[in-house]
C-alpha cells in the first residue's frame, strides 16, 4: 500500500482522503499529478473542497482525475484558489 505521504500536496491544501484513493487508483492520472507544480495541484484540491454537495465533489474528483490524463494542469473556467 502507497503512504499518504507518498503523494505531493498543493501549497496550502493536504489531499484529501477521497481524492488520495481515486490518485491511487489511477497511475496515469498519478504521473500528472506529481507533474504538475504545487500551486497547479492547489488549484485543483481547493476546487474539489469548494463543492457543496457531496455528488459534485464526487464528480469533480473523477473529472480531476480525467483532465490530469488529458494533460489539463488546473481546473478551467474556475477563478482560482483564494486560501493563497
Amino acid at each position: 500500500m502507497i503512504a499518504k505521504k507518498d503523494i505531493a500536496t498543493g501549497v496550502v491544501h493536504g489531499v484529501p482522503e477521497d481524492l488520495r484513493r481515486a490518485l491511487i487508483s489511477s497511475p496515469a492520472a498519478r504521473t500528472a499529478w506529481e507533474d504538475i507544480t504545487p500551486l497547479a495541484r492547489n488549484e485543483w484540491i481547493c476546487w474539489i473542497e469548494s463543492a457543496k454537495k457531496l455528488e459534485t465533489r464526487n464528480h469533480r474528483i473523477q473529472r480531476t482525475c480525467a483532465e490530469l490524463v488529458e494533460g489539463k494542469r488546473r481546473p478551467c473556467c474556475w477563478a482560482g484558489c483564494k486560501h493563497r
